[in-house]
């Protein structure tokens, strides 16, 4: 359905691509709840090194996408890497179950743990990059529905997100070391469930309004097929060399000269020497090369969105399990808890069917979940047993965003939709600038509630105020971003640069996690580029300051990008 014809319901593809990413993001952000918690607990390793791989782990998790994308682009193409890299981070949970299983023999149990990380590492560089270009191959070149369309499919990355923490928190994180390999493994059968139906559908439904498959044949075949003249993209040998040796020489000087450990110097110094690579490729015109220049200022400025806002994993956690007041003492019976789920799961079904085509295999499946919901609504009240939830584990506040994500997604592709209809809808710089500046006052709110804190613990609501505040300013910026890669990037190129988009992520991430480990402990003064951080006040005025910053230079800057962008907003 295009957009010609006025309508703004998205294609049944885009609810395949949906499903299979809220269940990768579940196997991602379940495991990512409990692994700190895992590591401290079940490990006894102290908080500084998993704050520090808090960071580490997810950069390198954004790093294999150029390698997978690349791949993709030139020989697999979309679905083959998508099939492999999904595999592989099932058999990455499936490990990281056996060394929790182990936790006791510590060096049996670390080695299955790096076994496991390694899979996902590996399997998210094949999967993510590849699934993200598929969404924007669903639609005709110049679409208005694009940006809708990412929001719609972030919304789904989200709703794993939402509630993977719930699930693997409560059967993983419950005081117990011994139950953490039940929220991995519970990550790893969420993981096959998502390969499962792709695999089933993307036959049939992973199409281009004019029928061709999305993500058969790589991407620089089908950009020739459609062009005859396309210019055949490669890279020359001197230039793989030479951006090889920068990057050899990168590494040393982060290494050495600036203190980063091997794995930082690594992803740092391949984000400046892919760009350079990319950009080296002499099959690219000057409008190309303007384009994929403004996707790399982007996702500059989204380094410093990322390492504020992934905070959630490490700081922020450890922030809501020793400062915060969790305390709620819900007693109410396990039929009323089904019937407010099963309410719920209704609302989310009324909206997203009335915002895009779902395929009738799903509509069965969703039949059949809502009397399975039914019955255990009516066994609930009819067996009278109680549920009780005294305190809200600390791991679970980190799907508090992602509901948030589920809950403005609808109404953020709705708002971008109308405003695209009546040509007011602000251009994608300019919406990550906005994006920054939510992230800053989501910071500015927990400061004001930190400020004074003292032996009486805060309340939860300072930490809700600030996951509302950077979920709009998520919405804003990481799917338009996407979407934007989309627009810009030249077909031979789509999946690669999506990479070059997730390496961005990287670099955040391992940014992210260098910054946790400022976080203020007793006894333990800290101090970032001469800021001393001597309690949580300092530490969340540090990330008021970057993003506040950064969100002035990109609104100052919009404008000449806009230029390099040749009409495509």
């Amino acid at each position: 359905m295009s957009d010609t014809a006025g309508s703004l319901r998205h294609p049944k593809g885009l609810f395949v691509l949906f499903f299979t990413e809220m269940w990768e993001r579940f196997s991602y952000y379940g495991m990512r709840a409990i692994f700190a918690l895992y590591m401290t607990k079940a490990l006894f390793i102290d908080k500084a090194p998993p704050s520090n791989f808090s960071g580490s782990y997810p950069g390198l998790v954004s790093l294999p996408p150029l390698i997978g994308g690349y791949v993709a682009d030139l020989y697999w193409g979309n679905r083959r890497s998508i099939l492999f890299g999904g595999l592989m981070m099932a058999l990455g949970q499936f490990l990281m179950f056996f060394s929790a299983s182990n936790y006791q023999d510590a060096d049996l149990a670390t080695v299955l743990m790096w076994l496991g990380l390694t899979g996902l590492i590996i399997g998210n560089g094949f999967f993510k990059p590849n699934i993200s270009t598929m969404v924007g191959q669903l639609y005709p070149r110049g679409d208005k529905r694009l940006d809708a369309a990412f929001t719609l499919f972030y919304m789904g990355i989200n709703l794993g997100a939402f509630f993977s923490p719930i699930v693997c928190g409560i059967l993983g994180d419950t005081g117990n070391p011994a139950d953490f390999k039940w929220g991995f493994l519970a990550a790893g059968i969420g993981m096959l469930l998502g390969v499962l139906s792709f695999e089933l559908m993307k036959k049939k439904y992973l199409v281009t309004p004019d029928g061709e498959a999305v993500g058969a044949v790589a991407n620089k075949k089908r950009e020739t097929e459609q062009a005859s003249d396309a210019t055949a993209a490669g890279f020359s040998n001197r230039n793989i060399g030479i951006w090889a040796g920068i990057a050899v020489a990168l590494v040393a000087l982060f290494h050495f000269l600036l203190g980063q450990d091997w794995i930082g110097s690594c992803i740092f110094s391949v984000s400046i020497a892919a760009p350079g690579l990319i950009l080296s490729d002499g099959s690219l015109s000057k409008i190309e090369k303007e384009r994929i220049i403004v996707i790399f200022v982007a996702a500059f400025f989204v380094i410093f969105f990322w390492a504020a806002f992934e905070q959630a994993g490490a700081s922020l956690t450890f922030f809501a399990d020793e400062q915060m007041n969790r305390v709620v003492n819900i007693n109410t019976s396990y039929g009323t808890l089904y019937l407010i789920i099963t309410l719920v799961a209704l609302l989310l079904y009324y909206v997203l069917q009335n915002i895009m085509e779902i395929a009738r295999e799903f509509k069965w499946l969703f039949s059949a979940m809502g009397l399975g919901l039914a019955y255990l609504t009516v066994s609930g009240y009819v067996g009278g047993e109680q549920f009780e939830l005294k305190e809200i584990p600390a791991s679970t506040y980190n799907s508090v965003n992602a509901i948030f994500i589920v809950i403005l997604a609808p109404l953020f592709a709705e708002l971008w939709g109308k405003l695209g209809q009546r040509n007011l809808e602000p251009a994608s710089p300019y919406k990550q600038a906005m994006g920054l500046l939510f992230l800053s006052l989501g910071y500015v709110v927990i400061a004001i509630g930190v400020k004074d804190i003292g032996a009486v613990k805060v309340s939860m609501m300072w930490l809700i105020a600030l996951y509302f505040l950077h979920t709009v300013g998520e919405l804003c910026l990481s799917p338009i971003g996407l979407s934007l890669v989309n627009k810009l990037a030249p077909v031979r190129f789509a999946s690669l640069l999506m990479g070059v988009w997730f390496l961005a992520n990287a670099t955040a991430n391992k940014f992210a996690g260098t910054l946790s480990s400022f976080y203020p402990e007793a006894g333990k003064p800290t101090s970032f580029l001469g800021y001393k951080m001597e309690n949580l006040f300092d530490f969340f005025v540090l990330f008021i300051v970057m993003s506040g910053v950064a969100s002035l230079i990109l609104f100052v800057l919009s404008r000449k990008l806009l230029k390099m962008m040749h009409g495509v907003r």
